[in-house]
């Protein structure tokens, strides 16, 4: 499912306007990324969760030349399936 296809379901499930619909779940998608930007966590009950993991730098080689290069510090979002969703799923 894209976005695409998600405001179409929430549109018809609700009786929304596409134009409504296309705000709920921008508003949605710009929250959750607002919210991982500042560091918070964001947690849907029984469907999944997302955080932030910070990497600190460190020394890593060139596969190409062989050359050591520093790798800059970072900060990259993951993603962790709830226990209802890994049910629902495995079903």
């Amino acid at each position: 499912m894209n976005k695409l296809e998600l405001v179409q379901a929430l549109k018809d499930s609700n009786g929304l306007s596409k134009p409504e619909a296309e705000k709920v779940v921008s508003i949605f998608f710009n929250e959750m990324a607002d919210a991982l930007a500042r560091g918070d966590r964001v947690e849907i009950r029984g469907l999944c969760s997302f955080f932030v993991k910070e990497y600190k730098s460190y020394t890593g080689r060139n596969p190409k030349t062989g050359e050591k290069v520093k790798i800059a510090p970072k900060k990259l979002p993951f993603f962790k399936a709830g226990k209802e969703l890994k049910e629902r799923v495995d079903r």
